[in-house]
């Protein structure tokens, strides 16, 4: 509690129960001996939340164990990832396919049971956490998606979409800056469908006794109030009655999101570890394990759940029933408005329009034709300015930095409270903004982008992580890529950010040269459905460099000979703007004798995923190479190898005007051409 005293009291027995069995044992006795078996885990917020979640699951949570993924279900997501024996026990048994020996299993190799939830893994986890912060975020972009679904494909006689996302959290995601951002932007936008529990149990990793006021003093309903959402204050958390009206008074809100604010004890019926912080992060001990039994009257062995429980806490036959429902209400829908519903089940199940592929191959012929000189992030909003129209699923936003990074175009239309669109304002919350495009990337009937400052992707870093680890279709634009920004300096000229981007697994990072490589970026980042992808776009203008038609059909294997000469002797690598300094460069050298080969490679990442054969025919071995991008040297090592060049910039920038820079660092036609020469000798 906020006050320092501790909320302990006799054990509330829930009124959901038969023969004094307290349904929301089966999740303590569940979380306490998964954890026990594990040696490892937490068990204090599965036991100090098990009644909040019995009510929520039994009495509103629509769902249906045997469909997943059924479109119209609610979803419910724990912030609060640490405490995933609560969400597996609820899986296990409201009747998903997780059996007792995935319970069994918990934190093993290879288990369905993970340390975490893990989306993808666990039939019914809605999204990876475990990071604090990015499930309640992620739970934004989920509610936005359903305000913009429904009103895009509801009618007011035929409602096809209607459905609510819970979240669970605690004071950790509440501390953690990313719950800030998100929660402001959901006040704002008017998310009532939006329902959070705060876990407020005093206690934190560092609080043995449960006293943080020394560091964590914020009086949370306030903090919510300010944000226009409807708070509902001081819950016992333990009371079924208090929890379900609270449910229903939540339900029940027009304009607001609501966050429900649940005094609860953690550990929940551990004589000695309730209310401590010995309980959140370690095994309670075969003793203690013992004695919380004794105390909840619990006498089934480990993993023993009686029948009479599992079949209370069955939804199968009560989950069928709601999606058979909502499938007749599809049916209505697809009746009166076919075309309607049909698009909509088209964007809920990913698939491509007809012929998108086809149509973007032709514009990409006619960018060609075109060879316009302009910066890469004004060819991104040519190509959105296309692909807009053609793919109403794409939903966009940039950090309060739109008239920058150039992410809206003409049929741009601003979400607010008040309406519904495809644009969204993200305001200065860059990490906010990346994980509510998971969200929005999770729920389905959507492909996020959102857009900053390649300087600023440090802010967005770890749901650019928790994207890739998901295999998410989330777009991320990032513009101002280099030292060629120019006059605003170092703390906003990237250096390392594209390399280090580059490391993340499975996130596929494009730094195009001009605007045809920009356009065939834009549909590989469309097209790939197994994972995040990253556009590195430039202020400056860029030159267009010609291609054949079979060039431009390489573009997308990351990386293909742009210009070469007979019999070259040296490989020159490069990206983006720097791109032009290599055919600057090769001009230069073979008007001196030395034949180079120029590889442009906008994503390194998906040429690395290329056969052998084209790779090795691309940068064959024996032949010298060079590499240039401003940024820095040691990525490119692994291309060039010890005996090759790297011409890049490996300190940080300075303030001015973009050629000053280049010129400054070195990264010139001359140093290129110098490269060449050094490493031919």
């Amino acid at each position: 509690m906020r006050d320092g005293s501790p909320l302990i009291e006799k054990y509330k027995v829930v009124k959901t129960m038969s023969n004094n069995i307290n349904y929301a044992d089966a999740i303590r006795a569940l979380a306490m001996d998964a954890v026990q078996q594990a040696n490892s885990g937490h068990p204090g917020m599965p036991m100090g939340m098990a009644d909040i979640a019995t009510v929520l699951w039994q009495k509103h949570l629509r769902h249906n164990p045997a469909n997943p993924k059924w479109a119209d279900r609610d979803r419910f997501v724990i912030s609060n990832g640490h405490g995933s024996m609560l969400l597996y026990s609820l899986l296990h048994l409201s009747g998903y396919d997780l059996s007792i020996a995935e319970l069994k299993n918990f934190r093993q190799l290879h288990s369905k049971t993970p340390g975490h939830p893990e989306y993808g893994v666990t039939p019914g986890v809605e999204t990876t956490t475990g990071p604090l912060g990015q499930g309640v975020a992620n739970a934004v972009g989920m509610a936005i998606a359903e305000k913009v679904l429904a009103s895009d494909f509801n009618r007011p006689d035929h409602e096809i979409v209607n459905h609510f996302t819970y979240v669970f959290l605690g004071d950790g995601c509440l501390m953690e800056g990313v719950s800030h951002e998100v929660c402001s932007l959901a006040g704002t936008l008017g998310l009532n469908k939006l329902v959070l529990f705060y876990d407020d149990n005093g206690i934190s990793i560092d609080s043995e006794k449960g006293e943080m006021s020394s560091w964590f003093s914020d009086d949370t309903p306030k903090r919510f109030e300010s944000y226009g959402w409807n708070v509902i204050r001081d819950i016992d958390g333990h009371d079924p009655e208090k929890i379900d009206a609270a449910i229903i008074q939540a339900k029940a809100s027009i304009h607001k999101p609501t966050i429900i604010c649940c005094k609860t004890v953690i550990g929940k019926g551990s004589p000695k570890k309730q209310n401590t912080g010995s309980s959140h992060g370690a095994p309670l001990g075969e003793d203690e394990v013992m004695a919380t039994r004794d105390a909840l009257g619990w006498s089934h062995p480990p993993f023993e759940i009686p029948d009479e429980v599992y079949a209370a806490w069955n939804a199968q036959v009560k989950g069928q029933a709601m999606e058979i429902e909502w499938v007749a209400r599809d049916s209505n829908h697809k009746k009166n408005y076919p075309d309607l519903n049909q698009e909509l089940h088209r964007r809920l199940s990913g698939e491509a329009p007809y012929e998108w592929a086809e149509k973007l191959n032709t514009e990409v012929q006619v960018w060609n034709a075109k060879a316009e000189k302009l910066a890469t992030r004004k060819a991104s909003q040519n190509a959105l300015e296309y692909m807009g129209p053609n793919l109403p699923e794409l939903i966009g936003g940039s950090a309060d930095l739109a008239a920058s990074n150039l992410t809206m175009w003409s049929g741009s239309k601003p979400i607010s409270a008040s309406s519904s669109g495809n644009y969204l304002f993200y305001g200065v919350r860059e990490f906010g903004m990346a994980a509510v495009m998971n969200g929005l990337a999770l729920h389905g009937g959507f492909i996020p982008y959102g857009a900053t400052f390649l300087v600023f992707s440090d802010y967005c870093r770890n749901a650019l992580r928790v994207a890739a680890l998901m295999n998410l279709r989330s777009l991320f634009v990032f513009t101002h890529d280099s030292i060629g920004l120019g006059e605003d300096g170092p703390t906003h000229q990237p250096v390392e950010h594209a390399a280090s981007l580059r490391m993340i697994p499975n996130l596929d990072v494009w730094r195009p040269c001009d605007a045809v490589e920009t356009l065939v970026a834009w549909s590989a980042m469309i097209s790939r459905v197994d994972g995040p992808s990253c556009l590195l776009a430039t202020r400056q203008g860029v030159p267009h460099q010609q291609k054949t038609s079979d060039q431009i059909k390489d573009i997308s294997k990351g990386a293909y000979v742009l210009s070469d000469s007979k019999d070259p002797q040296v490989i020159i690598l490069a990206t983006g703007s720097e791109v032009s300094l290599a055919i600057d460069a090769q001009k230069v050298l073979d008007s001196e004798g030395v034949s180079t080969r120029v590889v442009s490679m906008p994503s390194t990442d998906v040429f690395d995923r290329q056969d052998v054969s084209y790779r090795e025919a691309l940068l064959p071995k024996g032949l010298p190479k060079v590499a240039v991008e401003a940024g820095v040297t040691n990525f490119w090592r692994q291309y060039v190898g010890i005996d090759g060049v790297v011409v890049g910039v490996d300190t940080f920038g300075e303030s001015a005007p973009a050629a000053a820079l280049y010129e400054h660092f070195g990264v010139t036609v001359q140093a290129v051409v110098s490269a060449v020469k050094a490493v031919k000798n």
